[in-house]
């Protein structure tokens, strides 16, 4: 097979690392948000980013991350995406990336879900439901983690999006278990009326309430793609389709040839760097989770810029083992602003970096009209007619 451009193209996705407020943010609440600015300032202008910056993280926003210059000449090409999917979830982005919008809102759960689900969850499980509604992920075990040892009940919580999630202590409900309960209520969770985008497994373990810590065992359960997405293309037309962190799972597995699961951003990145090593032909994509999890979720801006920092470090490693017929697409699937209200993602607009050794020039990409042109110019890489959403830029990389 001939491609048309690059070998490899290598997709990492830093979740929920949003560049600002997208042009519908007042309709989700979230006018204001700023993920990338709003932690620039909570580090008062020292936030230290090289790699990231020469790649032009500054350049392309309006006003640059403080303490972070604009490249007078940046690696490569940089924009950023708006998203035209329903939700502001990583199932929503991701597919949206690979041309499946989500054009209708799945469901929420703003007064927890309904009796009958939770009488069948219980019947299946043999196990007491407890809690119901809306809750930090941390604040609930918080709160609920020693009722839930003494009891041996299943905590099941949500959030703003459209997820079921169920957390356990995993030395009361062994993995296997959770994963089989989790599995049941995807079940119960896919339509006409209750479509939830992910049932998400949350086990925790710790002695005690101030000790309490949720593991890397957790796993989500998601909606099957209601379409042919680029990871499904390039798979049936014999490219190699590696998974790097929860983009296996965002996708239930289809179309990828290869997995890997991510105990946290850093053995993300050996992955990344594993993957690097082998002579493939086609598309690595990579989520990197810990932004999201670890630090949106729970407002710590602090903790977030570290663990920029820390994937800048290990971004460097990446640029020096690329290969010339190697492209780096480097992008979020949503914004989740540590500076901003509440505990739930926000809708901003993600940065896009694109680079490749071979590039002779470097320049803007503008604001993209959706995530899907990124599977766009995926497709038209390796010679694969383009869906029905999405733009290819891959004739503006020079």
């Amino acid at each position: 097979m001939d491609y048309q451009k690059y070998k490899r193209v290598l997709g990492i996705v830093l979740d929920s690392v949003g560049t600002g407020a997208a042009a519908d943010a007042a309709q989700y609440g979230d006018l204001g948000a700023d993920t990338l600015g709003h932690v620039g300032v909570a580090y008062h202008g020292q936030l230290h980013l090289p790699n990231l910056a020469r790649l032009g993280i500054s350049n392309l926003r309006d006003q640059p991350i403080l303490g972070i210059a604009p490249a007078k000449a940046p690696l490569g090409y940089q924009g950023k995406m708006a998203e035209i999917s329903a939700g502001k979830d990583s199932m929503d982005g991701h597919w949206e990336m690979m041309g499946l919008p989500v054009k209708q809102p799945l469901a929420t759960f703003p007064q927890g879900f309904p009796a009958e689900i939770i009488r069948k969850l219980e019947e299946f499980s043999g196990r007491q439901v407890i809690v119901n509604r809306p809750y930090s992920g941390t604040d609930v075990i918080h709160d609920y983690g020693e009722q839930q040892m003494d009891t041996g009940a299943l905590i099941v919580y949500t959030s703003g999006d459209s997820v079921m999630q169920i957390a356990a202590h995993e030395d009361v409900i062994p993995l296997a278990e959770l994963y089989r309960i989790c599995q049941y209520a995807r079940t119960l969770l896919n339509g006409p009326d209750n479509i939830v985008g992910r049932v998400i497994a949350r086990p925790y373990i710790g002695p005690d309430k101030d000790h309490f810590t949720r593991t890397a065992n957790r796993r989500d359960f998601s909606l099957e793609p209601t379409g042919e997405t680029a990871i499904d293309k390039l798979h049936q037309a014999g490219w190699d389709t590696i998974a790097i962190g929860k983009t296996n799972d965002i996708f239930s597995g289809r179309g990828f040839g290869q997995a890997f699961h991510n105990e946290n951003n850093m053995d993300g990145m050996d992955h990344v760097d594993e993957v690097m090593g082998q002579d493939f032909t086609g598309f690595c994509f990579t989520n990197l989770v810990d932004f999201d999890a670890m630090y949106g979720h729970r407002r710590d801006p602090i903790g977030f810029g570290q663990a920029l920092m820390d994937f800048d470090q290990r971004l460097g490693t990446v640029l020096d083992q690329l290969h010339d017929d190697d492209l780096l697409v480097i992008t979020a699937d949503h914004g989740n602003d540590p500076g901003f209200t509440g505990t739930d993602h926000t809708r901003e607009n993600v940065p896009l970096l694109v680079y490749s050794p071979s590039m002779q020039g470097h320049g803007t990409l503008g604001t993209r009209a959706t995530f899907a042109d990124f599977g766009a110019t995926v497709l038209e890489n390796f010679n694969l007619p383009a869906g029905r959403y999405g733009s290819s830029f891959l004739s503006q990389l020079q």
